[in-house]
């Protein structure tokens, strides 16, 4: 087959034109998630892309504390830009699991899920009668996870708050990052939490897996800092060979020589060339085809060395002055080493390759219009991930939630709000509440 055969074989095979025709591989599963802010709520998201049924209980009124964190106080349609990204597709139950009614919904709707969720303090949820002890006695399939910043025991286990930031300073992540001399750098996004999510995610995959050859379900803890820990590739085995560590470096790859960012005419951008072979095709493409030969150069071992490098990487700041970043982009495709300008998210979001392969994913909403967010980035090719809709006003799913996984009444329903063990937004804090345009009917499942 040809390379263009392949790439009309695999347009065909990903048509994002069919993605919402085809089967979803966690179909069947259902999760209960009661979690906030980042690190709890992505891992139902993400499941939820390839099919799960995921409940998100949240207190009634305020809801997730992440319904407050947007980028300068900025609500659109009163809605929180930093709830979106790990809130799709999930009915949203406003409960109040503190009391004894609350905690007994909870304990039922347990009993008829497969997986809970939840990242609060350790020991909380024990402590209201629905952590994995309790729920483990109910449904003993239950698979129950929960996060947090230093995990359900060890002498940081209790009393200590944990946010993004943390998560990169404890990991040793921030040690890492930044330029000599400088203060150390964090990252400018929730990494600690997405990625901790991720690895949340997997541990979850393999229970499952467990469970389908045994019936037996588990109890997984993850913490936030240590899932970060497996980001620092080989900071580990170095100190402990060397007991030495790793210093901060700016751009710079201790480990690949060339791998830096140079600054062109008219922007910037990242540049690597790990092996010899890629090493001597930009070279070529520098007009500096001795570098090659150059003893210093020549080999991974030899360029990789301080001085030599230092070295190096002048000689390709000083070409790369020369050039636009389109210039040497260019260069990079066809001289076959890597070169990519510095993307910005209105480049991302304009990308025509990212649409066509629906990693920017679009959708209409009925309460909040059209919608473009980023899906997910593991294409399968029989049963692809897909956003349904997006995060939802607190508690706008009550009544399809009780209704559905146990069967409450009307009258039931309306006894539970009145005595507030289930509610739903309230108009202050912003970040709660539909849209000021919303119906009343838009969104809502009967």
């Amino acid at each position: 087959m040809s390379r263009e055969d392949y790439l009309a074989w695999t347009d065909k095979e990903f048509d994002k034109s069919k993605i919402f025709a085809k089967p979803e591989a966690l179909r069947g599963i259902r999760i209960l998630e009661l979690c906030t802010l980042i690190l709890g709520p992505a891992v139902p998201d993400y499941l939820g892309e390839f099919g799960a049924e995921v409940i998100k209980v949240e207190l009634p009124g305020a809801g997730d504390t992440m319904r407050s964190v947007t980028p300068y106080g900025t609500f659109w349609k009163n809605a929180s830009l930093g709830q979106m990204p790990q809130n799709h597709s999930k009915y949203h139950l406003g409960l109040d699991v503190r009391t004894s009614a609350g905690a007994e919904i909870f304990r039922r709707l347990a009993q008829k899920c497969d997986v809970v969720v939840e990242n609060l303090r350790a020991g909380t949820m024990d402590r209201w009668g629905i952590g994995y002890k309790q729920l483990s006695e109910m449904n003993p399939g239950i698979i129950y996870i929960a996060l947090n910043g230093f995990g359900q025991w060890g002498e940081y286990s209790v009393g200590r708050a944990s946010y993004d930031a943390v998560a990169q300073t404890v990991s040793g992540l921030l040690a890492t990052t930044g330029f000599p001399g400088r203060l150390p750098l964090k990252t400018g996004v929730f990494i600690g939490d997405y990625f901790g999510a991720h690895l949340g995610s997997l541990g979850v995959l393999a229970a499952l897996h467990y469970r389908d050859r045994t019936g037996e379900g588990q109890f997984i803890e993850l913490s936030q800092g240590e899932g970060l820990m497996r980001v620092l590739d080989w900071s580990w085995i170095y100190y402990h060979l060397e007991k030495y560590n790793r210093p901060r470096t700016g751009n710079r790859d201790l480990a690949i020589c060339p791998s830096d960012m140079f600054q062109c005419k008219d922007g910037f951008i990242a540049l690597a060339a790990g092996s010899d072979a890629e090493f001597r095709s930009l070279c070529q493409a520098m007009g500096k085809p001795e570098l090659a030969d150059n003893p210093s150069f020549s080999q991974i071992q030899s360029r990789l060395k301080d001085e030599n490098a230092t070295a190096l990487l002048d000689i390709i700041r000083d070409w790369a002055k020369t050039k636009t970043v389109a210039e040497v982009d260019q260069l990079g495709s066809e001289y076959s080493f890597a070169a990519s300008p510095v993307a910005t998210a209105k480049d991302q979001y304009e990308s025509p390759h990212l649409r066509a392969r629906a990693t920017m994913f679009e959708y209409e909403d009925p309460i909040y219009g059209k919608m473009v967010e980023v899906g997910s980035p593991a294409k399968l090719s029989k049963t692809p991930a897909r956003i349904k809709w997006p995060n939802k006003p607190v508690g706008l799913d009550n009544e399809f939630v009780l209704r559905k996984f146990l069967s409450l009444r009307t009258y039931q329903i309306q006894a539970l709000a009145e005595k507030k063990i289930i509610g739903k937004w309230v108009e202050n804090p912003p970040g709660r509440k539909p849209p000021a345009d919303w119906d009343g009917k838009a969104g809502v499942i009967m």
